[in-house]
């Protein structure tokens, strides 16, 4: 009896075929090649909506981010889904031998989570969100930042970003009108957000003014600002209090604060992004500080 070597033919095909997309998809998570245009992807259904999440659940992900979340003691993880390849970025070492649950996961599978325009790098971290701060915490900072309503999670993520590489001990934001603790939000700081409190409060001008009682300057960024930041610094402990793009800071802000501000600048476009803006006023001050 002649044995079938169609099935086998088959089988051996699928099995290279297997192969060829890992190697690919572990290739594209190492940005060696690009992930294909949104257009080109495999479209989620129509009805895809991103998982609802309780108010003690946030989904991580990103190398540096989980890298960063992993390393953080303060972190309580409840589940690592994550690709073999990024497995082995992560230096995860034996699975088993952590202490909670890890799966070995496929990149659609993640996709199919978080959704295609979450650039994921084939590891999502299920987790409980960082323990809530306190201002009195605070009151040995030389440098804090304080955010007047940016919705924007890319640009607090980039502001966090900021404020950890210039050593700042807290950014401050309102509750309403302001990012919560998120994928997005995490991904943007590449890591920041578990080594620096993310504090929202309720009221600013209240916070503002207990700043001030900590023995903190508070000075508004503002374009028509009286004088120059760099001439405007006075005492040891500085608060940085930025607005919106736009709008800028609040009537209410602008009269809380103990100074206003600005940042000269001698070009043609005299406006910046929050998130630069927020790293040159970091620098400044640090500059003021340590002299």
């Amino acid at each position: 009896m002649s044995k079938d070597k169609t099935g086998d033919r088959h089988a051996k095909d699928s099995h290279y075929a297997n192969l060829r997309r890992a190697h690919r998809d572990a290739r594209r998570e190492r940005g060696e090649i690009p992930t294909p245009r949104p257009d080109k992807r495999k479209k989620l259904p129509a009805d895809w909506k991103p998982p609802a999440l309780a108010p003690d659940q946030v989904l991580l992900y990103g190398l540096h981010t989980v890298r960063a979340a992993l390393d953080n003691p303060e972190r309580r993880i409840i589940r690592l889904n994550v690709t073999q390849n990024a497995a082995t970025r992560l230096e995860l070492g034996e699975t088993s031998s952590l202490p909670f649950p890890v799966e070995i996961v496929t990149p659609q599978e993640l996709d199919r989570v978080l959704g295609p325009d979450a650039i994921h790098q084939g590891v999502m971290l299920e987790a409980q969100p960082l323990p809530h701060r306190r201002l009195e915490a605070l009151r040995d900072c030389p440098l804090l930042l304080v955010l007047d309503q940016v919705t924007d999670p890319h640009n607090v993520g980039a502001i966090m970003r900021s404020a950890v590489a210039f050593d700042a001990g807290a950014l401050i934001t309102t509750m309403r009108h302001s990012p919560t603790e998120s994928g997005v939000l995490a991904k943007s700081a590449s890591g920041a957000l578990e080594l620096i409190p993310y504090i929202q409060i309720t009221n600013l001008a209240d916070t503002i003014d207990e700043l001030r009682r900590m023995g903190f300057q508070t000075i508004g960024l503002d374009s028509e600002g009286p004088q120059p930041l760099e001439a405007t610094f006075a005492g040891d402990r500085v608060a940085l209090v930025l607005g919106s793009e736009g709008k800028g800071l609040r009537q209410k802000t602008r009269q809380t604060v103990s100074a206003l501000a600005r940042l000269d600048m001698p070009g043609a476009i005299k406006s910046l992004n929050v998130s630069n803006a927020a790293a040159i006023a970091m620098y400044a001050a640090r500059q003021y500080l340590k002299t």
